[in-house]
């Protein structure tokens, strides 16, 4: 299967990772997905280019200049899933679906948590581990910064 990718529409994405300062652009059209983390790109499903004007509306985004230092952890089984930029939680995929997860659920690694919408892209936020959700600790729909934490997790 070829792949169609706009080599523009990518230096673009590269450089609102750089200049944002981002460690993780995903983009989902369809089937169409790019994944562009730092130090690669990975293109996953029928991809197809998309149109470099989606760029246009990026804005700046005031964010701290550190992220804020990961506090201490009572329990090692206890882990906190963490946003990966500034942008806006929602629980779930839209307004009249159910959340994501709910207190108690079990969750496996690359379910998806929740969404964080970023720059008008709509980011699922997946688990790194399977664990139980302990704690919503975001309010649906409101805003986030890098590194503030969203859910509380217990490894499992």
């Amino acid at each position: 299967m070829a792949i169609d990718i706009d080599i523009k529409l990518v230096r673009e994405l590269m450089r609102a990772l750089k200049q944002f300062d981002l460690s993780e652009l995903d983009i989902r059209e369809g089937e169409a997905r790019i994944r562009i983390r730092r130090g690669g790109l990975v293109a996953t499903g029928p991809t197809t280019a998309l149109p470099v004007s989606a760029m246009s509306t990026v804005a700046p985004v005031s964010r701290a200049s550190e992220p804020p230092p990961p506090a201490p952890v009572d329990d090692p089984d206890t882990l906190y899933v963490t946003s990966p930029f500034v942008g806006s939680f929602y629980r779930a995929p839209s307004p009249q679906s159910p959340p994501f997860v709910e207190i108690g659920h079990v969750v496996e690694v690359g379910q998806t948590l929740c969404i964080v919408e970023a720059m008008k892209l709509m980011n699922e936020i997946e688990s790194d581990v399977r664990g139980r959700v302990l704690e919503v600790l975001v309010e649906n729909g409101k805003p986030v910064e890098f590194g503030e934490r969203l859910f509380r997790l217990q490894k499992l």
